[in-house]
């Protein structure tokens, strides 16, 4: 499998400029042209779609190139401290978000039963 950037990107479902810029961030090689044009296989594809699940899972980019820097070496305890770290920050940002959809849902349920007066919704930020 030889591709132009162009087929390089929609198979993995991002725009030209993303890959260009996990080239610059170090996340991607830039492949050697050949007359001029650059070619991906498959294992560039696969390191692309491990990008951008690695990021749906919330890891940041320094987190990313770590993980890949590592697959290379194998390193699985480093791999599963990483891991273990993304996993207590997701964790604390559901807490965040389920308090939120709380306060919201109570705010939501206070501005339905109150007749006058301002909306305890719009109160509760300021407007």
């Amino acid at each position: 499998m030889d591709m132009t950037i162009g087929k390089f990107a929609k198979a993995g479902n991002v725009g030209v400029e993303t890959v260009r810029f996990y080239q610059r961030r170090g996340l991607l090689p830039t492949p050697n042209g050949h007359e001029g044009v650059r070619r991906y296989d498959a294992e560039n594809l696969r390191r692309l779609k491990f990008i951008r699940q690695a990021q749906t899972a919330g890891f940041t980019l320094e987190e990313i190139k770590q993980l890949l820097d590592l697959d290379a070496g194998e390193d699985r305890e480093r791999a599963r401290s990483l891991a273990r770290a993304r996993l207590e920050a997701l964790s604390v940002r559901i807490a965040e978000l389920e308090a939120a959809r709380r306060s919201l849902e109570k705010l939501a349920d206070e501005c339905a039963s109150g007749k006058t007066g301002p909306c305890p919704i719009l109160h509760s930020f300021g407007v």
